[in-house]
């Protein structure tokens, strides 16, 4: 049995079919999805649909990222924004408008039900984005930081690696969780297009909303898999480009 966790999707029905396929997942793991299920490529009503059924078959857990705030407020609401639709909001809204799944309340209640962070019986936190307070994400004050924050990855990307072992404490914020499993941020802003790892924060945002791939990590061995490339897979679509 294994914990495999899995990077933004943003649409990519066929880069999340493929690459659970390459990484052989079976009814016996668990799966862990990072959020960001929508917004990009052009089936991400198809994207929810699956993991409903995924979730029937085998444990899932689904966090909740900033674009599933925003599809689900225009699920639930109606309530659109400019910078969601311009940021693959409208490709999501197509995608709903033509599968029919607008009014499906189980779509409705997936958005509703999205945690804003898991924590594991190992003390590994799963999260989105970040979070700042020094006290552990638990007690953290604005919940759009789940979401939404990057300083969290920033910090681990700016701190000195080359430090004496013996001299280097983590900060205080990095010190609650063994380890720290987190989307939002693409590592191909870095040029590096695999699953990323500073200190004890492993980023699997492997920027399949644009030009990247979809990933697939086993948080014990550290081994992943990747889709092709979004833009194969879609090749008439831009994607968020």
């Amino acid at each position: 049995m294994r914990t495999l966790v899995i990077g933004d999707i943003h649409g990519g029905f066929k880069a999340l079919i493929q690459v659970l396929e390459r990484a052989n997942v079976t009814t016996d793991d668990t799966l862990i999805f990072l959020g960001d299920y929508v917004d990009g490529w052009s089936e991400s009503a198809q994207v929810i649909d699956y993991l409903m059924e995924l979730d029937k078959k085998q444990k899932c857990i689904f966090i909740r990222g900033n674009h599933d705030l925003w599809c689900g407020r225009w699920l639930l609401l109606g309530a659109s924004n400019p910078v969601w639709e311009e940021n693959g909001g409208r490709a999501t809204k197509e995608s709903y408008l033509k599968t029919g799944l607008l009014t499906h309340p189980e779509h409705k209640s997936f958005f509703e039900n999205l945690k804003n962070f898991y924590i594991d019986e190992e003390e590994r936190l799963f999260i989105h984005a970040g979070y700042t307070s020094i006290h552990g994400v638990e007690k953290e004050e604005y919940e759009s930081n789940y979401y939404f924050d990057r300083t969290l990855w920033e910090m681990v990307l700016a701190m000195d690696k080359n430090i004496d072992e013996e001299l280097f404490t983590y900060p205080k914020l990095l010190r609650h969780y063994h380890e720290i499993y987190i989307g939002h941020t693409p590592t191909t802003n870095f040029n590096k297009d695999i699953p990323m790892n500073a200190m004890n924060v492993w980023n699997i945002d492997t920027g399949a909303a644009f030009k990247g791939k979809l990933s697939v990590l086993d948080i014990e061995s550290k081994l992943f898999w990747q889709s092709d490339p979004l833009v194969e897979l879609y090749p008439n679509e831009k994607g968020r480009n």
